[in-house]
């Protein structure tokens, strides 16, 4: 929590923001247990779960290219456990949405409407994806759009979703590592030069991610973010967005989404 807030919260102090913090730092200081950053954030030593400690669901899914509320459903699921650095274990599945795929996701993804014809429904297989998730943090490339498609199928399903913490490796590479400017997936491959085989299919992209999650583990640790709490604490803090210097054109890529 930033000094100010805290000050307000813990110390009903509301007045005087300097005098406010000053009374922070003086109380807080001295203690070794507590840790604050050049912007006035602070934590509390070796508070929450040791990340290296954790252990990780890293997923991807691949869909019919549209909203869920709109009817989309997933074509394609997969889900690799992470633990201690290592990648433990594969759950992958086509899905049968449903509804036909649209020409140009079959195009990007290279999965057919023959292809899924014979595969399971999402309700089948709702139970087995539900075991892999539990007791794990739920991570993704946009982890924001995997855990919606996820969640609301499993709602449909089974009526149960897991009560689990999510991590975003797109907003995990913004703030660790700010210099790069791109941050889709073939961008932090790259980065960090790692294959991905399968592009656009669940297995490969999830496959992919969950070796992008565990160098972006190791990015952390050393920018001394050891435990859950002091990640999260880190990811909420805002960075300075650079604006165009005046006159520059902006191209249409400056506006593609992370994934």
């Amino acid at each position: 929590m930033h000094t100010v807030p805290l000050a307000h919260e813990a110390l009903g102090l509301t007045r005087n923001p300097g005098a406010a913090s000053a009374a922070v730092f003086t109380l807080l200081g001295p203690d070794s247990r507590f840790r604050v950053d050049g912007e006035g954030f602070w934590s509390v030593e070796g508070s929450g779960t040791l990340l290296a400690e954790l252990r990780y669901a890293v997923v991807d899914v691949e869909t019919t290219g549209g909203p869920y509320l709109g009817g989309h459903r997933m074509t394609d699921i997969a889900v690799y456990k992470v633990c201690g650095g290592v990648v433990e274990e594969e759950y992958r599945s086509l899905v049968n949405p449903g509804r036909s795929i649209p020409p140009r996701i079959e195009v990007l993804t290279g999965i057919s409407n023959r292809m899924v014809a014979s595969a399971p429904f999402f309700d089948h297989i709702a139970t087995d994806v539900l075991e892999r998730l539990e007791d794990r943090v739920f991570v993704a490339h946009n982890v924001r759009f995997d855990w919606g498609f996820v969640s609301r199928q499993l709602a449909e399903a089974i009526g149960e979703v897991p009560n689990v913490e999510r991590i975003c490796t797109v907003q995990m590479t913004r703030r660790l590592i700010p210099r790069l400017r791109r941050r889709n997936l073939d961008a932090v491959t790259r980065h960090f030069g790692i294959d991905i085989e399968d592009r656009h299919r669940a297995h490969g992209d999830a496959l992919a991610t969950a070796r992008v999650l565990i160098r972006l583990l190791d990015e952390a640790s050393r920018q001394g973010l050891s435990d859950l709490h002091s990640l999260r604490a880190f990811l909420r803090k805002r960075g300075r967005r650079s604006r165009p210097r005046q006159g520059q054109q902006l191209s249409f890529l400056d506006f593609t989404p992370d994934s």
